[in-house]
């Protein structure tokens, strides 16, 4: 969630090295119908360039059909192979990327001993003429995406996700040198400029001036002592998936890395009321520094989902909404 700035076996892995906002929708090369794209510099992608990848890099799964997967998610497109796996793709260069380049080479080392289901990746995809960023393949997990009332108990989701995100910063840090994978955002005092643009943009959609007081208190808390810890930083409802009532998987490891632990609050404002955060926070262990700085890096987030996403995902755009609701109603109550 961000703003710009035949069956394979379990124990196979592919390797492509060997053989084996636009407001109308656009049409591939080879004529296919795209869905509105979301950012102006997104890659043209559909289901003919996935057959055409697979078939010329993984022609073991050649006879597998494509299809489309209609998702919220703004970084990655994603279409079924068959009924095992699915394809990620890139939409844009940036660092989203990198970011599942990032993901290819770090999740298999966090993903042992997490009680959710992680994405397992079997095969990697390299750049051609026809699409020009890394791809990969992965084992599909059953689910739906996060939405309001496909949980039976919203206090057993925060303590879920709170122990989900226990065991990450239980992982062990790597060695900080030029291959650190680092995540979440800059300090607050650094989007400060880009803050006030994106809420003077939102203008009537969003309570300018109540999101600006609760950013100001943000601002002049104590910043993050730089005292690093694993995060996913991208804790969204497109990214927890949900099966038997019940959270069961967290996806999109792209933007994880080394980074401020308030990062991961993110579900505080984004899926949880007030009951259940009372939950989450007491479980994630967040003081009153953190939960405040947390509302910060919230704020730099939603006030930019809620203009930049108003035409091309709307459900993004509504998401923004709902999460500076959910800050301006806590900072009321408990400051």
């Amino acid at each position: 969630m961000v703003v710009p700035r035949n069956f394979v076996s379990r124990k196979t892995s592919f390797n492509a090295a060997a053989p084996g906002s636009i407001l109308v929708a656009a049409k591939s090369s080879d004529g296919e119908e795209q869905r509105m794209r979301m950012h102006a510099d997104e890659v043209d992608i559909s289901a003919d360039l996935v057959r055409r990848l697979v078939a010329d890099q993984f022609p073991l799964l050649n006879d597998h059909p494509v299809t489309e997967f209609e998702s919220t998610g703004t970084v990655n497109a994603i279409y079924r192979l068959g009924n095992e796996l699915y394809v990620r793709l890139p939409r844009v260069e940036r660092r989203w990327a990198r970011g599942l380049q990032k993901e290819l080479k770090w999740l298999p080392v966090l993903a042992p001993g997490f009680t959710l289901q992680v994405p397992e990746p079997v095969g990697v995809g390299r750049p051609t003429a026809e699409y020009p960023f890394t791809w990969a393949i992965f084992r599909w997990i059953e689910g739906q995406t996060y939405e309001p009332g496909r949980v039976d108990d919203e206090r057993q989701m925060a303590a879920d996700l709170a122990g989900f995100i226990a065991e990450l910063r239980n992982k062990e840090l790597p060695a900080i040198d030029d291959e650190t994978p680092y995540g979440g955002r800059p300090p607050l005092a650094e989007q400060d400029e880009a803050t006030r643009d994106w809420i003077a943009q939102a203008g009537d959609l969003i309570d300018g001036p109540a999101v600006i007081a609760v950013w100001e208190d943000a601002l002049n808390g104590p910043a993050w002592d730089g005292t690093y810890s694993w995060i996913h930083s991208d804790l969204a409802p497109p990214n927890l998936l949900v099966r038997e009532g019940r959270l069961r998987a967290v996806l999109d490891f792209g933007a994880t890395g080394l980074g401020d632990p308030a990062t991961d609050l993110n579900p505080a404002w984004s899926i949880f009321s007030e009951d259940s955060r009372h939950v989450f926070r007491d479980l994630v262990g967040a003081d009153d520094d953190t939960w405040r700085r947390s509302r910060g890096i919230a704020i730099s987030q939603a006030v930019g989902l809620v203009p930049y996403y108003a035409v091309t995902n709307p459900a993004l755009s509504a998401l923004g909404k709902r999460m500076l609701r959910e800050i301006l109603t806590d900072a009321r109550r408990n400051g």
